[in-house]
């Protein structure tokens, strides 16, 4: 007896058992990806977060606005410290290289996590091609016992046809260049 791959929740309207299924199970897998995650990877996913926020824009516009206006003199009782804003540029710079890394960080966590699900879909979708083939040599036969002749229909007969995904692979590279 086999046993289903989660347990079977109720189905919302307009969604079969099987989706709602599947929904929990990508929904459970995210949740258990994130907790697997380094302390790297959480602070460099936190950082980058923050600083794609319009909170982290308002911050940098106060700071740096203040820092402006009150070395070139517009706020009275403020003695300039950075005249020149050579420490400003320096701070900015700085800032900008370890931002442009934390970023990177994330963005190379996302892209190796949409590499599994492209190889996932790869791998599904193979996996379709062939049983949609063996369905069709399946139904061609069940045709020729009820005297039905699919072979008048080219597309049936390309359908039973079995693929090489890596021809297709070939092809797709040939007619690129």
């Amino acid at each position: 007896m086999k046993k289903p791959l989660a347990p079977r929740p109720e189905a919302a309207p307009g969604l079969t058992p099987a989706l709602e299924r599947n929904i929990h199970a990508l929904v459970e897998r995210r949740k258990r990806e994130q907790s697997d995650a380094s302390i790297q990877q959480k602070i460099a996913d936190a950082i980058t977060s923050f600083t794609g926020s319009m909170q982290f824009v308002y911050l940098h516009l106060f700071v740096f606005g203040f820092w402006i206006a009150a070395n070139v003199r517009w706020l009275p009782g403020i003695s300039p410290w950075d005249q020149s804003f050579v420490v400003l540029a320096m701070i900015a710079s700085v800032e900008a290289i370890f931002l442009s890394t934390f970023v990177l960080i994330s963005q190379n966590r996302m892209a190796a996590e949409a590499d599994r699900r492209a190889e996932l879909d790869l791998q599904i979708s193979l996996l379709t091609e062939h049983e949609i083939t063996k369905m069709v040599a399946l139904l061609n036969e069940m045709a020729a016992k009820l005297e039905i002749d699919p072979r008048q229909n080219e597309e049936l007969q390309e359908a039973a046809s079995d693929i090489a995904p890596e021809r297709v692979l070939d092809k797709i590279e040939e007619t690129k260049g």
